[in-house]
C-alpha cells in the first residue's frame, strides 16, 4: 500500500524511523492515518530527518520501495491548488453533487409513482371500455328482441 511518510531519525545511533502519515486508497483519494511508526536500517534511507516521502510498504509493515515526494507534491499544487481549488471549494461541491443526486433520485420515484397511477388509470379505462361493450351488446341485443315478430307477438297478446 502506498503511504506519504516523513523520515524520522532519533537518537545518536542514527535509529530510523519512517511516520506514516496518510495511506492511498484509490487514485486519488487519500485518508490520514494514525501515527504508525515503521522501523528502518539507518543504511538502507538516503533521506533526511524531516523529509517527505512516497512509501510501498506491504501488509507486514516491510517497506518495499521509497520515493522522494517532491515531484508528487508539485504535481498536486499544479494540479489542483494554482487552478484555485480548495478543500473547502471541493467539499462544496461534493455536497452539491450529492443534493443533485438525490434531487435526481425524487424525481425519479415521482416519475415512477407517475408511471404505475398512468397505468392503473389505464387499466380502469381498459375496464370501463370492457364494460361498455357489454353494456352495448346486451343493449343491442334487447334492441333486436324488442324488434323479433316474437317479442311483439308476446307484448300485444
Amino acid at each position: 500500500m502506498l503511504y506519504l511518510a516523513q523520515v524520522q531519525r532519533k537518537g545518536s545511533e542514527g535509529e530510523v524511523l519512517l511516520k506514516l502519515l496518510a495511506c492511498q486508497k484509490a487514485e486519488h483519494t487519500w485518508v490520514a492515518v494514525k501515527e504508525e511508526l515503521v522501523p528502518l536500517a539507518a543504511d538502507s534511507v538516503p533521506f533526511g530527518d524531516g523529509v517527505l516521502l512516497l512509501a510501498e510498504v506491504s501488509s507486514d509493515h516491510q517497506v518495499q520501495h521509497l520515493e522522494d515526494a517532491k515531484d508528487w507534491l508539485m504535481t498536486i499544487v499544479e494540479q489542483y491548488l494554482s487552478a484555485g481549488l480548495s478543500p473547502a471549494m471541493l467539499k462544496e461541491e461534493v455536497q452539491r453533487a450529492e443534493q443533485w443526486r438525490q434531487s435526481l433520485t425524487l424525481q425519479s420515484q415521482e416519475l415512477g409513482r407517475r408511471a404505475l397511477e398512468m397505468e392503473a388509470r389505464r387499466e380502469q379505462i381498459q375496464d370501463l371500455e370492457e364494460n361498455l361493450k357489454r353494456e352495448k351488446k346486451s343493449l343491442e341485443a334487447l334492441h333486436r328482441e324488442e324488434k323479433s315478430p316474437q317479442y311483439q307477438a308476446n307484448t300485444n297478446s
